[in-house]
């Protein structure tokens, strides 16, 4: 694409990464039903596959970052052993109502209402997600945006793209930051009925990005790191203002879940980014124990996406009596987006699944961490073929931790296709219990969950009084 400056002179914009290729944004919302399936799905999967990403409606190539781009969440039902549907769908913010001539959607914002990054289910209501200064968005069975969402007034700002939900109480809990307050974060904790209970605001120095967060039973650890809000990226008009900053300390918070601010412990460690923790858990001595993500730095060059040059999986032990952390790194192997059986969160657990990773942010393949045994199962869907995040779902409530699913989109690049593939968890490597065949590219977008269907929903269908 050329561009002309004063003068006359020509200049040939900058490939953005984010916008060609497998990252190229979708151009239309599709609903196709009655999909092919390979294999076999398994008949306990009654529900919706959903993923959220950015799908950018008129980027600017030469200011668009990938986390910025406009929301469209994914998604596949699965019900008796068929692939229903698949739909994809803009999530509809002001920016793309207009670009669609659609009628605004209801609800309260706050700074922005661009929601592009998670989607979960909490409290009956199925939410999509982004950080930095966003209410949540409400989505309908069928993938519509109903409204924004302040769970009915309660939430005073804007939320988190990483919620957890503590599986012992039920709490979904959130560590937030907003884009035009610097100087403060907040802790927030939902009820189980969806109703904020507590929010805690956490003073920082220079607006860090925190993009996810860790608990224990104890605590909430917040993960105050070197990347941080840029004035001149905001004023050059780009729109994800958040830069590497080496004057930040860096610097790993350990909040009482039920304290005040003051009653913060924070453990200073060397420069690094991190964007996700794997879980974390407290030994019998004492000690935290944290696993994350590490990487050595992060929006350093590139004004388009992610640019570290090394990550890891480590092992962070935080001692709260000496104030210090030691890290052992795990598997050195660039690796992200990381998952485990959620109800093991907060808690020792033993296995956790990560995507193996290639520039521009791309998967190359999945890893299934045994951290008991100190092993891993590495898993290659063969040439051209990118797995994104892929999710757990346990068998039964009373499964094992590692007796279910792994489900999560593969691209193939050759034939521009993508299938949602179910894996037998305990067989990593065997071949897939079930893929299901979408004619075109999926984008890699960022975080989705397994939406089951309500018990009493599923009686009704079995029954067919629906």
């Amino acid at each position: 694409m050329l561009f002309t400056e004063a003068g006359g002179t020509a200049r040939v914009a900058p490939v953005n990464p984010y916008l060609t290729g497998l990252h190229a944004p979708m151009t239309e919302e599709l609903t196709l039903k009655d999909l092919p399936v390979t294999g076999a799905i398994p008949a306990a999967l009654s529900g919706r596959y959903l993923r959220m990403g950015p799908n950018p409606i008129a980027p600017n190539p030469e200011k668009h970052h990938w986390f910025a781009g406009d929301g469209m969440v994914q998604g596949v039902r699965l019900e008796n052993g068929r692939a229903l549907w698949y739909r994809n769908r803009w999530i509809r913010s002001d920016a793309v109502v207009k670009a669609l001539d659609e009628p605004r959607t209801p609800g309260p914002r706050h700074l922005f209402d661009t929601v592009n990054t998670n989607v979960v289910a909490f409290a009956g209501k199925t939410l999509g997600l982004v950080e930095a200064g966003s209410t949540p968005v409400e989505i309908g069975d069928t993938l519509e945006t109903l409204r924004y969402t302040d769970f009915d007034d309660t939430l005073r700002g804007g939320f988190t793209a990483h919620p957890h939900v503590d599986p012992l109480t039920g709490e979904m809990l959130g560590v937030c930051y907003d884009a035009s307050k610097w100087r403060t974060l907040r802790f927030v904790v939902l009820s189980p009925e969806g109703k904020l209970r507590r929010e805690m605001r956490i003073p920082v120095q220079q607006g860090p990005m925190i993009h996810d967060f860790a608990f224990t039973k104890r605590f909430a650890i917040i993960l105050d790191l070197p990347v941080t809000f840029s004035l001149t990226a905001a004023i050059t008009g780009h729109h994800f203002p958040y830069r590497w900053n080496e004057a930040h300390v860096a610097r790993i918070g350990l909040l009482p879940r039920e304290g005040k601010a003051k009653a913060i412990t924070w453990l200073v460690v060397d420069p690094c980014f991190i964007f996700h923790a794997v879980n974390a858990y407290e030994a019998a001595d004492g000690a935290v124990i944290l696993d994350v993500i590490v990487h050595d730095r992060m929006f350093w060059r590139r004004t388009s996406g992610p640019d570290s040059e090394r990550c890891a999986f480590e092992r962070w032990i935080l001692n709260p009596e000496t104030g210090t952390v030691q890290r052992v790194v795990i598997d050195s192997t660039p690796q992200e987006f990381p998952r485990q059986d959620e109800r093991r969160l907060g808690q020792p657990y033993r296995y956790a699944y990560t995507m193996a990773l290639t520039d521009p942010f791309l998967g190359n393949g999945l890893f299934k961490h045994d951290l008991v045994e100190g092993t891993r199962e590495a898993r290659d869907f063969g040439p051209g073929r990118h797995p994104c995040e892929f999710i757990f779902v346990p068998a039964h409530p009373q499964a094992g931790e590692d007796e279910g699913w792994l489900i999560g989109f593969v691209i193939d690049a050759g034939s521009r296709t993508t299938d949602l593939v179910i894996l037998d968890a305990r067989g990593f490597t065997s071949d897939p219990v079930a893929s299901i065949r979408l004619p075109h590219i999926v984008p890699p977008g960022f975080h989705g969950n397994w939406i089951a269907t309500p018990t009493e929903i599923r009686r009704h269908q079995h029954s067919g009084e629906q």
